[in-house]
């Protein structure tokens, strides 16, 4: 038995966080899969907020993906998946922030906006952030490859299932990455070819048939 269990659902962007992290650590854990929508009585026992991921380690029992993959991070240092310096390391911590707490909303925004115009308003935003991106984060590094530079890291992890799910997007909304935004386009395909990613990830068919739920509510 190893020493992690890791508890996911493989349509939950969150769960693929933790899940490519533990393959880019070349950690050993068993893996428990949960249907979200028939969720299991033990579940709700390890998941105070009743969702995925969970992490189980050394007695303890973590929740919330960006903080499971800094729990990892700082249990299973090699190889390095944030930066040494100090200010890097803020900067790698705002990028995340950035995500979970603008760049989500927006993705999301743009398949649960009713009307066109709403619909237009919202995929603008999340066309304006990729821009912000381009701009603020990957287009000052030049040529390399990965959000903080030369090597991947927990930024890219957290930033990667949402892209991995924006065909849906592009399907329902018409939404993709503008071609003014080279270096993201870049990262982009640095991430498909990474093999964390290969193991984890689904068609597009996938996504597109699994988010239609959100076009069909906006459509209500």
């Amino acid at each position: 038995m190893a020493e992690i269990e890791f508890i996911t659902a493989e349509v939950c962007p969150f769960a693929q966080r933790t899940h490519l992290t533990l393959m880019e650590k070349g950690l050993d854990y068993d893996h428990a899969e949960v249907d979200l929508k028939n969720k299991p009585a033990w579940f709700e026992a390890v998941s105070p907020y009743s969702k995925v991921p969970v992490l189980k380690h050394d007695g303890a029992v973590v929740y919330e993906s960006a903080i499971i993959n800094e729990y990892i991070e700082e249990r299973f240092p090699e190889p390095a998946l944030m930066p040494s310096e100090p200010a890097m390391r803020a900067t790698a911590r705002v990028w995340i922030d950035y995500c979970n707490t603008r760049f989500i909303g927006a993705f999301y925004g743009v398949l649960s906006a009713k009307g066109a115009q709403a619909q237009g308003e919202a995929a603008a935003k999340l066309t304006d952030m990729m821009v912000t991106m381009e701009d603020s984060a990957l287009a000052p590094l030049g040529s390399d490859p990965y959000w903080l530079g030369r090597d991947v890291s927990l930024v890219d992890l957290a930033f990667w299932p949402f892209f991995e799910r924006l065909p849906a997007v592009t399907h329902y909304r018409g939404v993709h990455i503008p071609n003014r935004c080279p270096r993201l386009l870049a990262w982009h395909g640095a991430m498909a070819a990474r093999d964390s990613v290969a193991r984890t990830r689904h068609e597009p068919a996938y996504y597109i048939e699994s988010y239609a739920r959100y076009d069909a509510a906006a459509a209500e």
